[in-house]
């Protein structure tokens, strides 16, 4: 089954400490899809971290797909990111 948003929230804030972190299930609008049949949820995050700072697009999201790794595909089926630097977030 999918984690709350408390869960993920909490996965997150241990990969990036000092992250401002904003997630949003977004998984009622993916009813019906064949990755939500099992369960697993679709999530929107945003988080604003020093760890980004120097690091493409693709090397950032590595970083949040690692810090949920084992909770794919099972848990979370799809994961839309932003991330950014505290410079780009204002």
């Amino acid at each position: 089954m999918r984690p709350s948003i408390d869960e993920l929230r909490q996965r997150l804030a241990s990969a990036f400490p000092q992250a401002r972190i904003e997630v949003v299930d977004e998984s009622d609008r993916h009813a019906g899809h064949a990755g939500a049949a099992g369960g697993a949820g679709h999530f929107r995050v945003r988080l604003v971290a020093a760890q980004f700072e120097g690091r493409a697009l693709m090397a950032r999201h590595r970083l949040v797909y690692d810090a949920v790794q084992d909770w794919m595909p099972a848990r979370i089926h799809a994961l839309t990111i932003d991330a950014r630097t505290p410079a780009e977030a204002g």
